[in-house]
């Protein structure tokens, strides 16, 4: 694995961390470990596995569990020993709430995407932090989105999804705070042509994960705990 970066993405298998996966094998110097929660059914990874000449590995991983992502970090440090992982990209996250506002949201769907949201990545950072900090490039990147910024002022909409979101934000923002020599940042991929997205978003998917991907690459290590978008600009609290 000498000169080439270690990518591990969670949520792999639809959306954006599909999309991420394929984009990141374009480049020989990659190493992509997919994490989802039942990669024996994601079909889409395993035809790009079957092309991608050993650079890419699947790992069942479901952030709402604990022990699974206990698992996960075991399997991961199997396979990159002193490597470590250079990109850690939390990216799987949930909206079941859809455009649930304050005084309607069902408190037992915000506490599920609480925990999808905003306690998997922690403890999936968490849980990964000794195998970033082995690396080279010592990287997490927590995929929030503008929803969860006050300063964008989004008003009454999607209240449970952006309360996680928020929360992830602060995050992200501890995270930089107690390991300086990691590179934490959230990051917020735009309104994607996804699943959660819907067909009338903005952009395909394709845009959004080029940008993320030349943005995270351009990190600079004063960048740590701060909010990005796909743009590489600076999003507002």
């Amino acid at each position: 694995m000498a000169g080439e970066y270690v990518w591990l993405v969670t949520g792999s298998n639809r959306g954006i961390g599909l999309e991420l996966v394929k984009q990141l094998l374009s480049s020989p110097s990659n190493i992509v470990i997919a994490a989802c929660r039942n990669p024996s059914k994601a079909a889409e990874l395993h035809a790009l596995s079957d092309s991608a000449k050993g650079r890419l590995r699947l790992v069942a991983l479901d952030v709402a569990s604990k022990e699974s992502i206990r698992e996960a970090a075991q399997e991961v440090a199997g396979i990159v020993g002193d490597k470590g992982v250079d990109y850690l990209i939390n990216n799987a996250g949930i909206n079941p709430g859809g455009e649930d506002t304050a005084f309607t949201l069902d408190v037992d769907v915000l506490e599920q995407v609480f925990a999808t949201n905003v306690v998997g990545p922690a403890y999936v950072a968490q849980a990964f932090s000794g195998l970033v900090e082995k690396s080279t490039k010592k990287t997490i990147v927590n995929v929030s989105s503008t929803l969860g910024s006050m300063g964008a002022d989004y008003g009454t909409r999607c209240t449970s999804y952006s309360v996680t979101k928020a929360a992830l934000n602060m995050l992200t923002y501890k995270e930089a705070k107690e390991k300086p020599d990691i590179t934490a940042i959230s990051m917020c991929p735009g309104w994607l042509q996804t699943d959660m997205g819907g067909q009338n978003a903005a952009l395909p998917v394709s845009v959004g994960v080029a940008g993320i991907l030349k943005t995270v690459l351009s990190l600079k290590p004063e960048d740590s705990g701060q909010f990005f978008n796909f743009k590489g600009e600076r999003v507002p609290w």
